[in-house]
């Protein structure tokens, strides 16, 4: 389930953001809003809910 605060990955091979993840801020009418964060730029776009998959955004930490 995607929902604000959600980290995400886009699924839509044909877009320029293709494989990049980010954090919903916002869902209307179902197009999200994702916010794209990397060294000094920040980006918010806007996909459709089916251009995305939920991320684990846990994977990859190590176990405490």
């Amino acid at each position: 389930m995607i929902l604000p605060g959600s980290a995400v990955r886009v699924v839509n091979p044909s877009d320029t953001y293709y494989q990049f993840q980010g954090q919903v801020q916002r869902i209307t009418d179902g197009k999200v809003a994702v916010l794209f964060e990397g060294g000094n730029w920040d980006k918010l776009v806007t996909f459709r809910l089916s251009e995305l998959e939920p991320v684990d955004a846990t994977a990859g930490r190590p176990k405490k």
